[in-house]
């Protein structure tokens, strides 16, 4: 089996150094060729020369640049599941909404202990939403219109993919007032999330059961892989906190974003220094073939 390493660089500069480092690090590859000149490369290598994906990986980390490997064949993926709260959007909503209730440095002390996976997500949730009980539906207008805006590169991802003929799915812990819109602004397909109870135009504190969680994200992986008669190994799953390592450690691509040590352990690419389309490179998409907003 042959495997590519890409790299995606936010710089000439950097594309470079990594290219002499890696050079210095691992054998000679059989190729090296670029996907755009200054931005993205591939280095292809049988896969009995590359050392194990721990080491690989250790490597990987200390270059500057944005990277992934995988298997050189089937790297074009025909379905992608990204989560929602700093991922494809540049906030935490549970956060951003308790800033409306006055609550928001408590709620965003569960969440970053959630996210570095110190907490259960699914207590962790029922205790942040537990705080913004009494608020009005109308904060959650609110804050959507206000505070949330998707990040570099999302909206040319999903297009991309899409124009490509890969399925796109929202799976968030977060809550369906935010990711239905997120989903319509951004072009995924579906979306999946939790629930608010709501009484008399108000939060009740609680979250309607069952809440989806780290499992749940990767059951909605396995189910959608089935739906499509296609093998997890053919999905891209994106990520920043530790309720998405099952998904990422499943999928055939899985990408951490902005994230966590614990969870860059479990994928096999990360995306730090670039923005989202870096993904597209990683499937071997060249900036001439991605689709960005007019």
């Amino acid at each position: 089996m042959r495997l590519v390493i890409t790299l995606v660089a936010a710089g000439r500069e950097a594309l470079q150094e990594a290219g002499e480092a890696l050079a210095q690090a691992l054998p000679a590859p059989e190729t090296v060729s670029l996907l755009e000149p200054g931005k993205a490369e591939d280095w292809v290598f049988p896969q009995a020369q590359l050392p194990p994906s721990e080491r690989l990986r250790a490597i990987l980390e200390a270059l500057p640049v944005d990277y992934s490997w995988q298997p050189l064949a089937g790297r074009q993926k025909r379905l992608l599941l990204a989560d929602m709260d700093s991922t494809i959007i540049g906030c935490e909503c549970l956060d951003e909404l308790a800033d409306f209730a006055g609550k928001k440095a408590e709620v965003a002390a569960i969440t970053e202990r959630a996210m570095r996976g110190e907490l259960e997500f699914e207590a962790a949730l029922r205790a942040r939403v537990r705080l913004l009980a009494g608020l009005d539906i109308g904060a959650l207008k609110a804050c959507f219109e206000q505070r949330v805006r998707l990040n570099p590169g999302a909206h040319a991802l999903i297009a991309s993919m899409a124009s490509l003929g890969a399925r796109c799915v929202l799976v968030s812990g977060g809550f369906s007032f935010f990711t239905q819109r997120v989903a319509a602004l951004a072009g995924f397909d579906a979306e999946f999330s939790n629930a608010f109870a709501i009484e008399s135009e108000k939060l009740t504190g609680e979250v309607i059961e069952p809440i989806l969680g780290k499992e749940a994200k990767a059951a909605c992986l396995i189910q959608e892989c089935a739906q499509q008669g296609i093998h997890p190994a053919e999905a891209l799953a994106i990520g920043d906190g530790a309720n998405d390592g099952a998904m990422i450690a499943r999928a055939g691509l899985g990408l951490a974003y902005h994230a966590k040590p614990a969870l860059r352990a479990l994928a096999n690419g990360r995306i730090q220094f670039t923005d989202l389309t870096a993904a597209l490179y990683f499937q071997g998409i060249s900036g001439d073939r991605h689709i960005r907003p007019v």
